[in-house]
């Protein structure tokens, strides 16, 4: 029973070792393509910037249409996809002007607050997304 005491605390000790590694080589792999995507955004802004910008029209564009036809939930929908494309161009937009990063990020807010709410406000949403567009349209200029 003596010797077989030490061979269980070596195999114990063995297996949370490899635990311990695999789960740090988890950890590496999937932060890797994070670093990439982020670096590309800092490395090329202005490619990124118009392409993303094409994108964040797109979703305004469609969000607009479906606040017009009353259809809120659709709205949501759409809107929701804004935050996908915004992760991939706020740096560089942040990086051209601070003004206008603020002005999206704010009306990014009031545009998600409003479709969260009970009972959107048609004319509120349509001017907010009005606003958004002419602000990325003056990011688009820059």
């Amino acid at each position: 029973m003596k010797r077989f005491q030490p061979i269980l605390m070596i195999a114990g000790i063995s297996l949370l070792t490899l635990v311990g590694c695999s789960n740090g080589e988890q950890a590496t792999i999937e932060t890797t393509p994070a670093a990439t995507s982020n670096a590309n955004v800092a490395a090329n802004p202005a490619t990124t910037s118009t392409a993303g910008n094409d994108g964040l029209l797109a979703v305004v564009s469609k969000t607009k249409t479906a606040v017009t036809s009353g259809n809120f939930v659709q709205a949501k929908k759409e809107f929701d996809k804004f935050e996908d494309v915004w992760k991939e161009v706020e740096d560089g937009i942040k990086a051209k002007s601070r003004d206008n990063y603020d002005a999206v990020e704010k009306s990014m807010d009031e545009i998600s607050g409003e479709l969260k709410a009970a009972k959107p406000q048609k004319d509120k949403l349509i001017t907010a997304l009005q606003s958004l567009e002419k602000t990325i349209n003056a990011v688009s200029k820059s």
